[in-house]
């Protein structure tokens, strides 16, 4: 069965960010599904925006782009935080929810993870996502 999944992506760091949205391309094409993208200001928007998303019915799942990297304040730790609730809070609702937000101390070690190449967190964050569908599926009532 053909899925479709909704890409939120935060391009705050724009290598980052392309990199992470290659490897969920390619993963979601593989997979067979279709997606739709969605580009909004930074990773505490991601969440809002799934959460109208989801409203609309209109898709399967959701892949969560994004980077956080620490600075000089504590504003890293409300990003990071923020945004890993929010979508903890949308998974607890039962809408499945691929994170691929990376959380890391320098861009040296977002590209690491972000890289097709490398940790592909995109990649990860589809085969969680089309798990998570699969998951809520096969609790569905009358199942």
């Amino acid at each position: 069965m053909s899925r479709t999944i909704l890409i939120v992506q935060a391009p705050y760091y724009a290598e980052i960010a392309q990199e992470l949205l290659r490897g969920t391309e390619a993963a979601l094409t593989e997979a067979g599904a279709r997606f739709h993208k969605m580009t909004v200001p930074g990773a505490l928007e991601i969440p809002g925006a799934i959460a109208m998303a989801e409203e609309s019915e209109r898709y399967d799942g959701y892949v969560a782009l994004g980077c956080v990297i620490r600075g000089e304040t504590s504003h890293y730790d409300i990003v990071a935080g923020e945004s890993a609730r929010g979508l903890m809070a949308l998974s607890m609702e039962g809408v499945a929810v691929g994170n691929a937000i990376l959380t890391c101390e320098n861009g040296e070690q977002a590209m690491a993870r972000a890289g097709v190449d490398g940790k592909n967190k995109g990649a990860e964050a589809v085969k969680a996502a089309l798990t998570m569908i699969d998951i809520r599926e096969k609790m569905a009532p009358g199942r």
